[in-house]
């Protein structure tokens, strides 16, 4: 069967025309998925990308989020939208280290069709709270773009740091839309005018990794959470699934790895049995506590290790497995240390096969002498998975240096540093955008790999964009939004 193959790889001779070619037997536009986020509700889905380090009206780190309108000719062409707490509407107001825009989510949170826009601010001092409280917004989108913001939450007390991390979905299946929030050593969620703890432990003062997918089968989507922490004050690592438990009006964890953690996490389909999986990027085992294998097989974690688990209709979520890095034969490179393989993860079903292909970032992987220039992968999903009963993957590799793809590898871009995925050209077909904060020396910037055969790969950057300067890098592309 013929189906759409990557055309960005090196190996393929239509590396400059898009990131997937249209042959016969590919799927119909019908049967692709339907723009996730769309803040103006135009057909064409919209990035958000944060910028915690930028300037607002000369107030160092302040921090916004740059909304890049998508467009038939997909982002950037139409401009871009840069949404702060200057912004009319917009809850508080820019102060030195609020770093708004640390992190970034989407929903359609008072279900009027557009996609809103839900940010977090840790940095934000609250007042009668205290220093970097934290605080998180939700700024409506409308059809001319935005219209008002509400306050969803703010910390309680100085340093809790709410808006670390964020995530949004169904999550107490009443069919409006909530927010977790990831905080000092502590998880919420928000839902309503109620905000709760439902996860607190020492994370060693980092974000912790969320997502959010339908894990154990029942209808409602769970959150899955990791972190970890180094003598701070023990060492110790977790990845978590929580669901909404009806009789207890709470979330509870139900399963959990402990001494495993994770960089990033990917919600998807990869064997298309119908039943959610869960991948897990740069897993790896933080402390020795006699766990065997917490990410799976210890040698798959040279270099960043993807471990899989895969759902089926029983709900036991942890019943089948895989794990993989870059010495898994086709898989592309070298599984090196410092390669942080999977530190950012994103899904998309490029082929139209029906199965979802994964998306892995690693930033720290070196061109040739350039250290940490970056690249990314495309591991194609199939019956079996990512990694088929013969031990093998079919994946692609993509860099700066790969024909067809802007720009020139160079140390420190970090290519991949994030990465994202959505119908930015609204042709039916899914599009990546990765994000590289290193480029420029960490002016950042992002690239659009479109999925139709004639579209080519292209970049845009504060530059091209037209942002304002600001005091520190502003590392464009270091932050894109949670997503499901």
């Amino acid at each position: 069967m013929r189906i759409r193959t990557l055309a960005l790889a090196a190996a393929t001779a239509q590396a400059a025309t898009g990131l997937t070619a249209s042959v016969a037997g590919a799927a119909t536009t019908a049967e692709l998925p339907s723009v996730r986020t769309d803040f103006n509700h135009d057909g064409y889905a919209d990035l958000a990308v944060g910028l915690p380090n930028a300037s607002v009206s000369g107030v160092s780190k302040a921090g916004y989020v740059n909304v890049v309108w998508g467009s038939e000719s997909g982002l950037g062409a139409h401009g871009s939208t840069r949404i702060s707490q200057a912004t009319a509407g917009v809850p508080g107001t820019p102060e030195s280290g609020d770093r708004f825009g640390a992190s970034v989510t989407t929903a359609d949170m008072d279900g009027d069709g557009h996609t809103d826009l839900v940010v977090g601010a840790p940095g934000e001092d609250v007042t009668g709270k205290g220093t970097d409280a934290g605080t998180v917004a939700v700024i409506h989108g409308s059809a001319t773009g935005f219209a008002t913001g509400s306050t969803a939450a703010d910390g309680p007390a100085a340093s809790a740091a709410y808006g670390k991390s964020l995530v949004a979905a169904d999550f107490t299946g009443d069919g409006k839309q909530d927010i977790v929030i990831g905080a000092t050593d502590k998880v919420l969620l928000q839902t309503g005018a109620t905000t709760t703890v439902f996860m607190g432990d020492h994370m060693g003062g980092r974000a912790p990794v969320l997502a959010a997918g339908d894990f154990n089968h029942d209808g409602t989507p769970d959150v899955a959470v990791t972190y970890y922490t180094n003598s701070q004050p023990y060492t110790q690592s977790q990845i978590r699934l929580s669901a909404w438990s009806e009789s207890e009006q709470r979330l509870l964890n139900y399963w959990n790895s402990s001494n495993g953690t994770a960089s990033a996490f990917a919600v998807g389909d990869f064997d298309g049995d119908g039943y959610t999986d869960l991948a897990m990027g740069n897993c790896r085992e933080n402390a020795d506590e006699n766990i065997d294998d917490p990410c799976g097989p210890e040698q798959y974690t040279k270099g960043g290790g993807i471990h899989i688990q895969y759902g089926d209709g029983t709900g036991q979520f942890w019943d089948r497995q895989e794990t993989f890095n870059q010495d898994t034969p086709d898989v592309p490179g070298t599984a090196e240390t410092g390669d942080n393989f999977g530190n950012a993860l994103t899904v998309a079903d490029l082929d139209g096969d029906g199965y979802d292909d994964l998306i892995v970032g690693a930033p720290g992987e070196a061109i040739g002498s350039r250290a940490k220039a970056g690249a990314i992968t495309v591991l194609r999903g199939g019956k079996d998975g990512i990694v088929n009963t013969e031990g093998k993957a079919v994946g692609v590799g993509i860099q700066q240096d790969t024909p067809g793809i802007p720009g020139v590898a160079e140390a420190g871009d970090l290519f991949g540093a994030s990465l994202t995925a959505d119908d930015y050209d609204g042709d039916g077909l899914p599009d990546v955008t990765v994000g590289s904060p290193g480029e420029n020396g960490s002016l950042g910037a992002a690239w659009q790999l479109r999925g139709a055969e004639d579209a080519p790969a292209d970049a845009f950057s504060p530059s091209t964009l037209r942002l304002p300067s600001s005091v520190n890098p502003l590392q464009y592309g270091s932050v894109f939004p949670t997503t499901p």
